[in-house]
């Protein structure tokens, strides 16, 4: 829709985790490394946690398309509520095995025996749990057994538990001290200063083909402001952005299209000040602000 009108080849605030749209800022470095060297060192079990919005998925994508030197193997588990035997057949399905009976014990076999397999041919196996801040005990318990299946020097599983701040609280527990000392790798994703967010929005702007400014400083100030730095919601707020000021035929984005797309949102000012009267807007065209 508005794509040609801002001559952009892209959608550039879509929400999909797409790779090509990783902004390399310092700690997203520090973290996707920090993938990058645990997966490919097959060192085990890692650990990635941040606020809800923050970009996990999309690093983890970036880390293992980055891994493109031997085939690499993944299982993404979405539902954290499985238990042990949806929990095997699920990852077994994702690598293209086909149980032959559906036992623990037979399904493990399975694993390992295709781990093995693997592993002779200098390939790569891992999976990765999303929202792990919500395994029951009982189900880390088997993550971390999954952790047994080795040679003499190596990880033939990589394991990554991708979750929300309270992941780092659960894995304190001493209930989970044995798991959590099998933990090789911690990274953690954050949200963006008022600076990358910036950088944020010009990375994502060049990456769809815009060459030219479209937002006004001001506009990305009040971005910052309503999203607190958080990925997700400067991508929410941009994207409608650009919507109302193509139904507005406006050139650049202002800081006024911003806070009306706030307003509609129903986006609160991080730093707890209103700036102007509320009033009920709504996205359309030929409107007078």
């Amino acid at each position: 829709m508005y794509k040609s009108f801002y001559k952009l080849q892209l959608n550039p605030f879509g929400n999909s985790p797409d790779p090509r749209f990783l902004c390399m800022l310092p700690h997203t470095r520090e973290a996707l490394a920090c993938l990058e060297y645990g997966i490919s060192a097959r060192k085990g079990f890692m650990v990635l946690t941040g606020e809800v919005g923050t970009g996990k998925t999309t690093l983890l994508r970036r880390a293992l398309s980055s891994l493109n030197e031997k085939p690499v193997y993944t299982s993404f588990v979405f539902n954290p509520r499985l238990d042990v035997l949806d929990f095997l057949e699920f990852v077994l399905n994702d690598f293209g095995v086909t149980p032959e009976r559906r036992t623990k014990a037979a399904m493990l076999s399975d694993l390992n025996r295709f781990l093995i397999d693997r592993f002779a041919r200098g390939e790569t196996c891992v999976v990765i749990i999303d929202e792990a801040q919500n395994l029951p005990e009982e189900m880390l318990e088997e993550v971390r057994l999954l952790t047994n299946l080795e040679t003499d020097t190596e990880k033939l599983l990589q394991l990554v538990l991708s979750g929300q701040p309270e992941l780092d609280q659960k894995l304190r527990d001493p209930a989970l001290r044995q798991l959590r000392q099998r933990i090789a790798l911690w990274c953690r994703t954050l949200p963006l200063s008022e600076e990358q967010t910036f950088a944020y929005v010009a990375a994502r702007l060049a990456v769809s083909g815009r060459t030219e400014t479209l937002f006004e400083p001001a506009a990305i100030h009040q971005v910052y402001r309503f999203s607190g730095g958080i990925p997700r919601l400067i991508n929410l707020i941009c994207e409608h952005s650009l919507l109302l000021g193509y139904a507005d035929q406006e050139p650049r984005i202002t800081s006024a299209t911003v806070r009306m797309v706030a307003e509609d949102l129903d986006l609160e000012l991080k730093d707890g000040h209103d700036e102007w009267p509320r009033k009920n807007f709504s996205i359309q065209a030929g409107r007078n602000r």
